[in-house]
């Protein structure tokens, strides 16, 4: 009886591991959260800015980018594997200028349109930018998607990671919304179903204890 439990056991885990894509780290099938390729200045996409030209929007997206990453690897640590925290000092080393140049773009829209105030309001949209990505019950896809955006931002030429946060930003944003993992159909146990066999239930004299 052992050894037909630990059997189906075995087959039961080999089953499930092999529904596991590589690139998953804290889901069996990683949720679908990828969208369209983005602008900057859509609603619900970063803290907005009044008035802002072109390259003020690219800024905006980009601080935004890279604000979420810094989130992630501060509320991320509980995975080491996702490497967040590895991620993001390597993205602020290798994207140091571009990043210089977009906070010095912000800093000149704030002195522009702030007045004498301007420093408080820069202050006050860094504070809401971060807190955007504030999240409890969707933690697991947010840090999941941050470990992925952080390895394509090491995989991106310097000078170009605006473009790639045009790409991946709608995704990232997506990814703070609460979704079940795609890969686990749960019963009323909330355990993945694997269809296995009802085991029989014989008592120790050999009786079914069902009865």
């Amino acid at each position: 009886m052992r050894r037909i439990f630990a059997g189906l056991s075995a087959c039961a885990l080999l089953a499930v591991t092999a529904a596991a894509p590589a690139e998953a780290y804290l889901f069996w099938a990683q949720p679908a959260l990828k969208g369209q390729p983005v602008n900057g200045d859509e609603p619900g996409l970063t803290a907005p800015l009044a008035g802002a030209n072109p390259k003020e929007i690219k800024a905006n997206l980009l601080w935004a980018m890279r604000a979420g990453l810094n989130v992630a690897a501060l509320q991320c640590q509980f995975a080491p594997g996702l490497r967040v925290v590895e991620n993001y000092n390597a993205i602020l080393r290798q994207h140091s200028a571009e990043l210089q140049v977009a906070y010095a773009t912000l800093s000149a829209y704030f002195k522009r349109t702030g007045g004498k105030t301007w420093q408080t309001k820069l202050d006050q949209y860094t504070t809401r930018t971060y807190n955007g990505f504030s999240t409890l019950n969707a933690q697991l896809t947010f840090c999941e998607t941050a470990a992925t955006i952080g390895r394509d931002a090491q995989d991106t030429p310097a000078g170009k990671l605006t473009t790639l946060a045009t790409v991946r930003m709608r995704e990232f944003r997506n990814s703070l919304i609460p979704i079940n993992d795609a890969g686990l159909i749960t019963g009323s146990s909330g355990l993945p179903n694997l269809g296995l066999p009802a085991l029989d239930c014989i008592d120790r004299k050999g009786r079914d204890c069902k009865s």
